[in-house]
């Protein structure tokens, strides 16, 4: 199975620049062109949070117009620049979506479980997921101890060494890194957020966070670092899962370069 991950487009409405600087529209529509052109079909497509800027509703209608070009069938979860309810609204046709509450999720389709979670805080940006919301984890994941599940949540549940990413990360993780840890059948958890590819080993799995489709966030390791970001080279991520070998996860750039040459 390949899944295909995009996250963090923060789609404008029509005509707007993301922050002024960045055409997040026409980026995010070069992302969907890339999915659609990939040499080997995949079978979903995890689209994982802030999906536009300012939760407005004329952005939803525009991501829904981009995403009317995606070839390929998609899950959604909420970031934290997504307003719930206008999210909702806009995917009121994804019948897997709760019509009411935290937005989280269970696909049992494919050979891989999709798990998803609703780590956002409605008004705020750091991440957390409610006691009610751990419960449903917990009850999701011990549904099933076998078949290979993947978990996605929009905030990284770990310190990613940037000051001015960390001050608006899932803060309390020790409930779900135990929740996770109590099963081992999870193969990766899929991450948004910190708009750049970070791998951390937690909770008896691995996480991986996926870059964004328009803006890179500067690393800055320093503790007194200033926020910043770059129109560096913008990616998506692609999760290759076979049961002779498990779970390997590639960065797949969106753009053209130069090549390619006949040497590997």
């Amino acid at each position: 199975m390949l899944i295909a991950q995009i996250s963090d487009p923060h789609v404008r409405p029509a005509g707007q620049l993301y922050q002024g600087v960045a055409d997040s529209n026409r980026m995010f529509e070069e992302a969907i062109d890339h999915l659609n052109a990939l040499d080997r079909r995949p079978d979903l497509v995890l689209l994982t949070g802030d999906l536009v800027d300012e939760g407005r509703s004329e952005e939803y209608a525009q991501v829904r117009r981009l995403l009317a070009k995606l070839s390929l069938p998609y899950l959604v979860i909420p970031g934290n620049h997504d307003h719930h309810e206008n999210f909702r609204a806009a995917f009121a046709d994804h019948a897997y979506l709760p019509v009411e509450g935290a937005l989280h999720y269970c696909i049992d389709d494919h050979p891989v479980r999709i798990v998803a979670l609703d780590s956002c805080i409605p008004g705020l940006h750091h991440g957390d997921v409610d006691a009610q919301g751990l419960a449903w984890l917990r009850r999701t994941l011990e549904a099933d101890r076998i078949k290979p599940t993947l978990l996605m949540l929009h905030h990284p549940p770990f310190a990613s060494g940037i000051p001015y990413m960390d001050a608006y990360r899932y803060m309390d993780t020790a409930p779900l890194e135990a929740i996770v840890h109590s099963v081992d059948n999870i193969e990766l958890v899929l991450c948004g957020h910190v708009h750049r590819t970070m791998l951390r080993r937690w909770a008896g799995t691995v996480v991986c966070s996926c870059p964004s489709s328009t803006t890179e966030i500067a690393l800055q390791l320093d503790a007194s670092a200033a926020s910043a970001s770059y129109m560096g080279r913008p990616g998506c991520m692609l999760h290759l899962w076979s049961e002779a070998h498990g779970m390997v996860s590639h960065v797949s750039h969106i753009g053209t370069m130069e090549g390619p040459f006949p040497f590997a």
